[in-house]
């Protein structure tokens, strides 16, 4: 919107042409939503108090978790907001896969919310069924990646395999399978970062960090430069094509909306940090991890992603291997699932946890930037 708008101005102030590189939105969408986020949080935490929206805890949970009773949650609700307007602000607004990043984004929000709002009207923590969930999230991510198919020209069905050159690897899978497999990814990235939600300020950070490595793959995929040449003219200069990564046209937009990410990330955190004044509840937990999903999917990760996203990938295994063991052998793998709470059984403090979990989560992303070179 804004981008239009200062596009349709430049040739009355020139300096408003800064406004078409992404590298100078991606700063703009990550400040704005940032100052949304501060400046709202405190106004709104102020409002959950008021109407008494506080966390429900398990009863099977840690005992040191007790405490958290009533804490407000559905922080997430704000992160969305700061995390939407700014990515509307900022983007090309003609752009179909920033609006398909956002139509998931939102779309799981809302399933989040009516999650969290059966959970506080019923005061224990079961909520929506698991699989009716489940159905709506495939639904959703299922209806969203056919329209693309349909509505953007050259979107791929080609997958990729981490620190090989697409040259000498890739496998097109037909659309039957691609979209079956699409889905599969978006919906396990929500759900994985839901079930990472378990600690104060746990599953902000690591989504921070895979949004700012998406946002350097987005970039480098979509990106096209004109370089000035000897005799005064320019060429095009496609860096995926440097980099030897499957080139994504217009992908680029989508580094826009994982810095919204990161600016909505940083402010929620700053109340999120242990002890926690707010908890983003599932409506910020489902969103974001869709938004994560989507983001590998569009920018043609899926594969790398498993390493990028792998401390999400280990709490949702951890979970399948308990309950997968328990209902075989009547035995548990862990002391508790999701595993960060195995590491509370066995004595770690809260804040150690998720510092140490955010220390692995960097190492991957490293990893993951790594094959932008090393293929």
């Amino acid at each position: 919107m804004v981008l239009w708008l200062m596009m349709e101005l430049r040739e009355y102030f020139p300096p408003l042409r800064v406004f078409r590189y992404v590298s100078f939105r991606v700063i703009a969408a990550m400040l704005t939503a940032m100052a949304i986020s501060f400046i709202l949080h405190p106004w709104f935490i102020r409002r959950l108090q008021s109407r008494q929206i506080g966390q429900v805890v398990r009863k099977d949970g840690p005992e040191s978790h007790f405490s958290k009773a009533g804490t407000p949650t559905m922080g997430g609700s704000l992160v969305l907001f700061a995390l939407v307007i700014p990515t509307v602000l900022w983007t090309e607004i003609h752009n179909l896969y920033v609006w398909a990043a956002l139509t998931v984004t939102v779309s799981f929000g809302v399933i989040g919310f009516i999650d969290d709002y059966l959970k506080l009207r019923h005061k224990n923590s079961k909520g929506l069924p698991g699989k009716f969930k489940l159905l709506l999230q495939f639904t959703i991510s299922a209806l969203v990646v056919i329209a693309l198919f349909r509505e953007q020209e050259g979107f791929s069905r080609t997958l990729y395999l981490p620190f090989v050159s697409p040259d000498r690897f890739a496998l097109e899978l037909p659309l039957w399978a691609f979209v079956p497999f699409a889905v599969i990814v978006i919906s396990g990235y929500s759900n994985a970062v839901n079930l990472t939600d378990g600690l104060d300020g746990l599953a902000i950070g690591p989504v921070m960090v895979a949004a700012g490595t998406f946002l350097i793959l987005a970039y480098a995929t979509g990106a096209v430069l004109n370089l000035p040449t000897a005799d005064g003219g320019f060429h095009e200069f496609i860096v995926a094509d440097y980099l030897k990564l499957p080139h994504v046209e217009g992908v680029s937009e989508l580094a826009v909306f994982a810095a919204a990410i990161i600016g909505a990330g940083v402010g929620f955190l700053w109340f999120n940090t242990f002890p926690a004044q707010v908890f983003m509840g599932d409506v910020g937990s489902l969103a974001l991890g869709g938004a994560v999903g989507m983001l590998a999917v569009l920018t043609k990760n899926e594969l790398l992603s498993v390493i990028i996203c792998g401390l999400f990938v280990v709490e949702a295994l951890s979970v399948i291997a308990q309950t997968t063991s328990f209902k075989l052998t009547g035995k548990r793998v862990f002391r508790m699932a999701p595993i960060h709470h195995h590491f509370e059984k066995l004595g770690w403090q809260e804040p150690k946890i998720v510092v140490r979990f955010w220390i692995i989560t960097v190492m991957l992303a490293l990893i993951g930037l790594a094959s932008l070179k090393l293929r």
